[in-house]
């Protein structure tokens, strides 16, 4: 048998790549809103050239990438056209991908929301992307349930009440950090935790003797015909909410079971007499009769402020892979912004939650799909930094709209209220330059693009050479402290380039962009002259509008 190949998703147009141009983005300051010295940015325009033109500021430094992109379900959207072969699916898709994965960060996580039409498919191709290393998990969002019209096709097939989120990180070998979401458990209590301990005596007592003695709990328990005992107490606490929050808020840390023990304790275990409870490294812990050592575990470790629709205080679990009764969110979802989104609208809650998981304060967060502006509305919420891209006119009418009342503390739907927010910050709108270089109307020749300003021009061309722009001196901008760029649309001769070489130490360089020069130019060897349009042309394909 040959090794020879590699595992990978194979379909027509997978390698007709395009060697796309990396735009400028031009803010448009009518737009932009609130803190002028904000970092979050709203772009306009298609997002394949938008993440381009991102790419030399931003590569390496995004925390969470969340993207909804269609799915491929065959029907058409009031927004999207919804209706892709699988090919032209893929094809949209994977450069997209591929961009957004030099912009996240070394800890960085790319989280991507899709159905069963195209979920498999995509999960070989970021496997191919990312690395199958790489894969951290696929999410299941219940998002549905089976009434109303869905009920008119139980007979005929299983109906759809789920998607998901397939979830990577950038680099496998960081260890990655989740925090943790918390579900309500059904039983409030857990009769296990039997034992009552004074942290301060260390002396043990049965639980049930101690709630005995309460002559409040009694009544309680009286006044519902329920005898005190162990498995009484979860009945009691789901119908009293007086003796639920005794349980919840004043004895639950005292209340205990034992565990196992693992720590080495060296000549201390040796020292410790049977039944004794001593209080060491933050624990109480007791030798058994047979030797062993053993732990008292406080009830409290088990109660948690939990990440359901309904918040509550109480016994409960930590959330794995099944996301349940995000359903409920749907029910209320058309307030949340204030604006519309027919079908393709995400609930607050459940960007909040991936973005609780996976990032801190001050993270950047970036949605290339913006829709209906959902996840940089939670993102500002929440205090993260974020980037939001959207090439329709929603861009104006929803997202926009959206983000100015957050930024007002206009807007009460959503987390608003969990999160506490009051209003403040704000962002820059920026929409995506159009090409620099465009072919002339008569002659089948390219030139730059009449609407260019000479600064854009220079900064177009500055991304294009991988230059940081920036005016200093003569230099319009530079690649590292040795390295600069020179743009003119002046005839470069001799004396020209005299000028310039009297601004370089003998160590550094420069590349000028000229539209003329001097064909006779004998230059030094620390400088370069290339032209405008033609070497432009080499670099990369102009007026790609790409979907």
């Amino acid at each position: 048998m040959k090794l020879e190949g590699k595992l990978e998703l194979t379909w027509v147009g997978k390698n007709e790549e395009i060697k796309l141009e990396p735009r400028i983005l031009v803010e448009d300051k009518s737009k932009s809103y609130g803190d002028p010295n904000t970092e979050n940015m709203l772009i306009h325009g298609d997002n394949l050239l938008a993440l381009k033109a991102l790419e030399k500021d931003f590569a390496g430094k995004i925390k969470l990438v969340y993207i909804d992109p269609p799915y491929n379900t065959g029907s058409a959207f009031e927004f999207y056209e919804d209706n892709l072969e699988h090919s032209i699916w893929l094809s949209l898709m994977k450069p997209r991908l591929e961009l957004l994965k030099n912009l996240l960060g070394e800890n960085g996580v790319i989280a991507i929301e899709i159905d069963d039409n195209e979920q498999a498919y995509l999960r070989v191709l970021c496997d191919e992307i990312f690395g199958r290393n790489s894969f951290i998990a696929m999410l299941t969002i219940e998002s549905g349930e089976v009434f109303g019209t869905k009920a008119a096709h139980i007979n005929k097939t299983f109906v759809k009440v789920k998607d998901y989120i397939l979830l990577y990180r950038k680099n496998s070998e960081v260890e990655l950090q989740v925090k943790p979401l918390w579900t309500k458990i059904a039983e409030p209590f857990d009769n296990h935790y039997s034992n009552y301990i004074d942290e301060q005596t260390l002396e043990k007592k049965s639980l049930i003797d101690v709630l005995k003695s309460n002559e409040n709990v009694c009544r309680i328990f009286e006044q519902y015909k329920l005898r005190i005992n162990l498995d009484n107490i979860s009945t009691l606490m789901s119908l009293n909410k007086e003796f639920s929050n005794f349980i919840l808020n004043e004895l639950s840390t005292k209340i205990f079971q034992d565990q196992p023990y693992s720590a080495d304790l060296g000549e201390f275990a040796q020292s410790m007499q049977v039944g004794k409870i001593y209080k060491r490294n933050g624990k109480l812990l007791f030798k058994t009769s047979g030797g062993t050592i053993r732990y008292y575990k406080p009830f409290s470790d088990s109660l948690h402020c939990t990440d359901d629709y309904a918040q509550e205080y109480c016994r409960a679990t930590a959330r794995g892979d099944l996301w349940k009764n995000y359903h409920t969110d749907m029910r209320n979802i058309d307030d949340e912004g204030n604006v519309k989104f027919k079908s393709s609208k995400k609930s607050e809650r459940l960007l909040r939650d991936l973005i609780f998981s996976l990032t801190d304060e001050q993270d950047i967060v970036l949605d290339s799909f913006l829709g209906s502006g959902t996840t940089i509305a939670v993102a500002h919420k929440m205090k993260r930094k974020w980037i939001g891209i959207e090439m329709g006119n929603h861009a104006y009418t929803h997202c926009k709209t959206r983000i100015d009342a957050i930024i007002d503390g206009k807007d009460l739907s959503g987390i608003t209220n969990r999160e506490n927010w009051k209003g403040g910050g704000g962002y820059k709108f920026y929409e995506l330059a159009e090409s620099l270089l465009v072919k002339n109307e008569k002659l089948p020749i390219y030139q730059i693009n009449p609407n260019y300003t000479f600064e854009m021009m220079c900064e177009a061309i500055c991304k294009i050479e991988g230059f940081d722009y920036m005016i200093e001196g003569s230099f319009h901008g530079k690649s590292s402290e040795n390295r600069f760029i020179h743009i003119t649309t002046e005839f470069v001769n001799a004396e020209y380039i005299k000028n310039l070489s009297k601004e370089l130490s003998e160590k550094q360089s420069l590349l000028i962009y000229s539209t003329k020069f001097a064909t006779d130019l004998r230059l030094p060897d620390n400088i370069v002259v290339k032209k405008i349009p033609k070497d432009l042309l080499k670099k990369c394909k102009f007026e790609s509008e790409v979907r």
